[in-house]
């Protein structure tokens, strides 16, 4: 089942439920689908990765919110951003911890043959597109850069 059908089938059971928050995001991911499949020169089925891509910028863009609104101490939307952040999370791939982060870009290093900070754009090149999903670009990014800086 692509991520695609298990948020429209979410979708109609958040209905059912009655379930706001649920709803809300859900919505907001399905719409995200639709736009991106109906922009010009767009193919009309999406891939995986993009789909992964759509979710993550949902939850990027909830979690930027959630933080703006607590410096305003508007506590009641950062609460709902969170929410709504949460539960896009659940159609991400899971998290890979620091350690197999580190050794999958240590790999990626030496595939390459990445020596200085020089190469850094091309082992990030490499490295975002292998990981999407599994791990947050700056977290890739900060990995990166203490690997190549030795």
């Amino acid at each position: 089942m692509s991520l695609t059908e298990k948020i429209s089938s979410d979708l109609i059971n958040a209905m059912k439920a009655k379930d706001k928050v649920s709803l809300e995001a859900i919505r907001a991911a399905k719409t995200a689908f639709v736009l991106a499949r109906s922009e010009k020169g767009a193919d009309t089925v999406l891939s995986a990765e993009d789909e992964i891509k759509i979710i993550q910028k949902l939850v990027k863009q909830r979690r930027e919110s959630a933080a703006i609104y607590n410096e305003q101490n508007r506590k009641d939307l950062a609460d709902k951003e969170t929410s709504e952040a949460d539960i896009l999370e659940k159609y991400l791939p899971a998290k890979i911890s620091k350690e197999e982060l580190a050794n999958l870009i240590k790999g990626i290093i030496a595939r390459l043959g990445a020596k200085s900070p020089a190469d850094m754009g091309k082992v990030m090149g490499v490295a975002t597109k292998e990981l999407a999903g599994k791990a947050d670009g700056k977290e890739i990014s900060a990995i990166v850069k203490d690997l190549l800086a030795l």
